[in-house]
């Protein structure tokens, strides 16, 4: 098997204005374009070269004057971030380090990961795309012990733009055909921004709501002043654990915070917007993964509208937590499966490349 490989993507530092083309909104870009003695229709062309063909340089984009071209590279930037590191994997998985201007001194890295189908079976729409994880925030406040993001806590949360640099960015590795926003961060906690990034995704680069998925620990308030308006998303909860002692240690931010609210907020989540809720579950060797634990899983889910995601632990450097072994994991699978709860085992890919939520970061950090 072929060695995963580390390919450092040295780039220009990141731009020294905020003015880039992904911070201005149309009429903005327009106004940028004829200041520059352009069209505003160009303003148009040159976004959607960006957006839906995925081209990020713009020597690139042929569709607009030449001379346009030359002035456009001088005066607009296309993204804000510049990229530090990538690691690939033999399944050629790959990992991208962000690095976005910092605010008040403080490093705003982050990672997105580009995945794509190994399944022929997959649906023809995504057999030759690729699943794209995104980041919402710099670090994490959620502090879930067995996480390598919430070992840094939390920088800042990204701007809009540079949530959507992160889908520009996965797009030039390939056509997208998924995304899911379980990168770093805790999206309820940046959701406007989340909100206007997803927008462009969704009416720009062509990336329907139904195969967008957004990952939370699960905030019910946040849940129930979000789900009237139907957001254009998939909408995935951070469970972990059926016993609320042990989510309080899990996930230390939902302290005092109970696990049948959580449940019930996903119960209103499906009535008002009809779409079933996924709840993540990582599986942590001797700790969260005996028969045990699924029989009150089980019986925390029973009747409700949900699907369970069994993710095997990601192996941290200096972290206590170990992957349980694959017949632990399909053991407890088979113990919901008898319970009736429908369950899927998701093992991440590129782990040996650091490609694991907040491995590369972290690496990043501490060497800084």
């Amino acid at each position: 098997m072929e060695a995963p490989s580390e390919a450092p993507r040295p780039e220009p530092g990141p731009p020294t204005t905020t003015r880039t083309l992904l911070a201005l909104d149309v009429a903005e870009l327009e106004q940028v374009f004829v200041g520059l003695g352009a069209k505003p229709f160009h303003a148009r062309i040159a976004r959607e070269n960006v957006l839906a063909k995925g081209l990020v340089e713009w020597e690139a984009m042929t569709s607009l004057p030449a001379s346009l071209r030359s002035d456009l590279a001088r005066e607009l930037p296309i993204l804000a971030g510049r990229e530090t590191a990538r690691s690939a994997a033999v399944d050629r998985t790959t990992k991208i380090l962000i690095e976005f201007p910092r605010e008040k001194q403080r490093d705003a890295s982050v990672e997105v990961v580009h995945m794509p189908s190994l399944s022929l079976d997959a649906d023809p729409d995504e057999r030759d795309g690729a699943t794209l994880c995104v980041s919402t925030q710099a670090g994490c406040p959620i502090g879930c012990p067995f996480c390598a993001s919430g070992q840094l806590g939390l920088a800042r949360n990204l701007h809009a733009h540079e949530i959507l640099e992160q889908y520009v960015r996965g797009r030039t590795l390939g056509r997208l055909s998924r995304s899911v926003v379980m990168g770093m961060g805790e999206p309820l906690l940046n959701f406007t921004n989340l909100q206007s990034a997803l927008d462009a995704v969704h009416d720009e680069m062509g990336l329907g709501s139904r195969r967008v998925t957004v990952s939370t620990v699960g905030f019910p308030d946040r849940l129930r002043a979000i789900a009237p308006n139907r957001p254009r998303f998939q909408l995935a909860i951070s469970l972990h654990t059926p016993d609320q002692e042990q989510r309080d240690e899990l996930v230390p931010a939902m302290r005092g915070i109970g696990i049948e609210d959580v449940l019930k907020a996903g119960d209103d989540w499906f009535e008002k917007t009809g779409r079933e809720i996924t709840y993540e579950y990582v599986l942590l060797h001797g700790v969260n993964d005996s028969a045990g634990h699924a029989r009150r899983l089980a019986d925390r889910l029973r009747g409700r509208r949900a699907t369970v995601n069994l993710i095997p632990y990601n192996p941290v450097a200096e972290s206590p937590y170990r992957r349980p072994e694959g017949a632990s994991v399909e053991a407890f699978r088979r113990v919901l499966a008898d319970e009736r709860v429908v369950a899927t085992v998701r093992w991440s890919r590129g782990v040996e490349s650091d490609a694991a939520c907040g491995q590369l970061r972290l690496r990043h950090a501490r060497t800084r």
